[in-house]
């Protein structure tokens, strides 16, 4: 699967955005979905991940209660929404694709496919 993500951009503190990604082929549905970020300096950390029905959400303890996942197997996108952005959240933001969801909540050695990073920038 090839996974094309977009939506960040530069926000002051407090705001919000709307990452999509939109993934190409057939077996959309078969992964669980995450995003990860990576800040600079610093290594690839998890976020968020949705599990292929959608039933099944968890989230990294620094964005729980401000950021949500949510995915649309019919459009084969995976949409994460975040809100009261703090500076602390800037990074670059990956989508991912996994097969375990033990292993895709856990770290960047639970994910099959990466998509290409979109930079997040938030202001102070």
């Amino acid at each position: 699967v090839q996974l094309q993500a977009y939506g960040g951009g530069l926000v002051q503190a407090g705001g919000s955005l709307r990452l999509s990604c939109a993934a190409s082929g057939r077996t959309f549905s078969s992964y669980h979905m995450g995003w990860f970020r990576q800040a600079p300096g610093k290594a690839r950390e998890f976020v968020a991940a949705i599990s292929r029905s959608g039933d099944r959400l968890y989230y990294a303890d620094s964005v729980k209660g401000r950021f949500t996942i949510s995915r649309d197997n019919a459009k084969i996108t995976v949409y994460l929404q975040m809100n009261s952005l703090k500076p602390e959240d800037t990074a670059v933001h990956y989508c991912a694709a996994g097969t375990l969801w033990s292993t895709l909540v856990t770290g960047t050695r639970g994910v099959d496919y990466w998509g290409q990073g979109t930079q997040v920038t938030v202001s102070s």
